[in-house]
């Protein structure tokens, strides 16, 4: 009863249409009413879940790749990755893939990802004779990569779900493997599809151009440098990394670039602000709800649920994947892992599953979410962007869904895919 109180009345209110934060907190009050405990101790839940110094990694990686991406260096990644794959045929959808993972690995957001790289191959795209709907379909699911690869928002996120046990730098180096080999999935279907409806191929850029794009990209990608770099290295954490991007993409934009004005400054930091407002309250009632669902023992319930069905891992792993990409059209990335990591996890590393491969599962299945209707937030940006109806974007889409399984299953049952880098470099 007490599980129905608490999850029904965050649905009934989420069916509503009341934002998913706010639905939190008032089912945290309406099950604390529920089971007798003082508001007191909420309001507790959602300060501690606020007052953490690994929360301050996600603003500055908001603002670092805010900077970024307003500041000229998705066109210049374009450029560069032109320079590096542009010249087959269906070039430019290759070109539009590696775009997406240079600059998922300097912003860390998919949205941000397909706002930036959309606009500038989207139009080129449909210009050079590719359909709309394909570029946009290309966009959007390259832009997936942005979650895997580091600076992931969303690993820190997973790692304050986990209770701050799963180390963020372990998260980021789990990431890169998948990130790159869903890159590489994508661009071997774009290949594909190229040669059958025969895209045309673009142009050999000279050496001396080429030469000129390399160099005025690199500073820009040195941001990935400093960001592993520096972690692996051990001269800053991944919190003190993400103050260090920031400081670095500010010097670049501002003074190596110099695309961006400096009365454009308070606006950008003002879109940034309001942006983090809504992280971090949804992080505060997230908490609070998480408090309610152990007092509850809803996480052991649900535990007791699965095992019931199996004790194989496998199995388990399937099931939990066909949940998650489920929930995943229904609700955003940030309040699903925050929701279901608590939930989750102790029945995955109960099964011996590794939590830093779990994490990665989770992001490959929720990315997926990201690009799905009916609440698909990546998927209506570049739908915007394109000026496309969602139906078409989602029908040229279905190609992409499928390599997006394979990947996923390939996440799920090669552990080593995520724990190599991790083994390799921090033990």
């Amino acid at each position: 009863m007490d599980a129905f109180v608490l999850l029904g009345s965050f649905l009934l209110l989420i069916i509503v249409g009341m934002p998913v934060a706010y639905a939190m907190g008032l089912s945290a009050i309406i099950g604390a009413w529920w089971i007798d405990i003082p508001l007191d101790a909420i309001m507790i839940a959602i300060a501690g879940g606020v007052n953490k110094f690994s929360l301050l990694a996600i603003p500055f990686f908001v603002l670092a790749g805010a900077i970024m991406a307003e500041g000229g260096m998705s066109h210049r990644l374009v450029a560069f990755a032109e320079v590096l794959v542009g010249f087959v045929r269906g070039g430019l959808s290759l070109v539009n893939i590696l775009a997406s993972t240079f600059f998922g690995a300097i912003s860390g957001s998919s949205m941000a990802d397909t706002a930036s790289i959309g606009s500038v191959l989207i139009p080129e795209m449909e210009r050079k004779g590719y359909p709309r709907a394909f570029a946009t379909a290309v966009t959007v699911s390259g832009s997936v990569q942005a979650i895997l690869i580091p600076p992931s928002h969303n690993a820190v996120i997973y790692s304050l779900a986990a209770g701050g046990s799963v180390s963020i730098a372990a998260l980021f180096l789990a990431g890169v493997l998948p990130g790159l080999i869903l890159g590489l999935t994508l661009a071997i279907m774009c290949l594909f599809i190229a040669k059958k409806q025969n895209f045309p191929k673009g142009r050999s850029i000279p050496m001396k151009e080429a030469l000129k794009i390399c160099v005025d990209a690199l500073w820009g990608l040195m941001t990935m440098v400093i960001i592993l770099g520096g972690i692996l290295s051990g001269v800053f954490t991944a919190t003190e990394s993400a103050s260090i991007a920031v400081i670095w993409a500010f010097f670049v934009t501002m003074f190596i670039y110099r695309d961006y004005k400096w009365n454009e400054l308070p606006k950008l930091l003002h879109r940034v602000v309001k942006t983090l407002a809504i992280v971090m309250i949804l992080i505060g009632f997230a908490a609070s709800f998480g408090y309610i669902m152990t007092l509850m023992q809803i996480p052991t319930q649900i535990t007791g649920l699965f095992t019931s069905v199996s004790d194989n891992k496998y199995v388990v792993l399937l099931m939990i994947n066909i949940l998650l990409l489920v929930l995943g059209t229904l609700m955003d990335m940030a309040p699903l892992i925050l929701i279901m990591t608590p939930i989750l996890l102790p029945i995955v590393t109960s099964l011996g599953v590794d939590p830093v491969h779990f994490g990665m599962i989770m992001m490959v299945n929720l990315g997926m979410g990201l690009i799905t209707p009916p609440v698909g937030g990546v998927l209506f940006v570049g739908a915007a962007v394109a000026k496309l109806p969602i139906e078409s974007v989602v029908k040229a889409l279905m190609p992409f869904f499928g390599a997006l399984l394979m990947v996923l299953f390939a996440v799920t049952y090669i552990p080593a895919l995520s724990l190599w880098l991790p083994n390799l470099l921090l033990k």
